[in-house]
């Protein structure tokens, strides 16, 4: 059976941008409909477009990827799944900006121990970016809320029957439920903005 060329492509959110990574796999005449691509984080493997990338591939097939934390950036599953589909599957891995991650070539002792040794290298460099972004992050959410940023959708308006409900309901003459359904809210929504508007009053 004719071996099959492959690429795989992953950025972290949908609002990233993947041209270069499939530049670089056209440049290296990966077929279009070879290339697979997940819109995902690199934290574990399970990526739709990835699952279905394995199951096609077949011993002697190659896969090119830009760099090897497009594959992921968790430092023990990249070092599984390199396992996976270089031992177990059987297919060629080329690495296209370390080209010393070319699994063609090298196959004697000291080839397989380079690549071996470059492979821990960049898996752990990966997984401590991963770490460094998520740090950088929360210490920029916290230092966004001590000076007042709030975060998430902002509250939406009381409806205008919201007073005369609220006060027919401290008045005991509709049920909560009622209230809430008055105002068109959930029973907890209508009770916690029924708070917030009496310590505001």
């Amino acid at each position: 059976m004719e071996s099959k060329i492959y690429g795989y492509v992953r950025v972290s959110s949908t609002d990233q941008n993947e041209n270069r990574q499939i530049m670089a796999l056209n440049k290296v005449n990966v077929p279009e409909k070879n290339i697979f691509m997940d819109k995902l984080s690199g934290k574990d493997f399970n990526r739709p477009q990835y699952k279905k990338l394995v199951r096609k591939l077949k011993p002697g097939d190659l896969l090119y990827i830009l760099s090897i934390d497009r594959l992921g950036r968790n430092y023990e599953e990249i070092q599984n799944q390199w396992r996976i589909l270089t031992k177990e599957i059987g297919i060629d891995i080329c690495v296209l900006d370390m080209l010393l991650l070319d699994t063609r070539n090298g196959k004697d002792l000291m080839g397989i121990f380079i690549a071996d040794l470059v492979l821990q290298i960049l898996s752990f460099v990966a997984q401590s970016e991963r770490e460094n972004i998520r740090k950088r992050q929360q210490e920029g959410i916290a230092a966004a809320k001590a000076k007042g940023v709030k975060f998430g959708r902002p509250p939406l308006p009381l409806p205008e029957n919201f007073h005369e409900v609220h006060q027919a309901w401290r008045n005991k003459k509709m049920t909560l439920r009622q209230a809430a359904e008055a105002c068109g809210m959930p029973e907890g929504t209508f009770y916690g903005k029924a708070r917030k508007y009496e310590k505001s009053d």
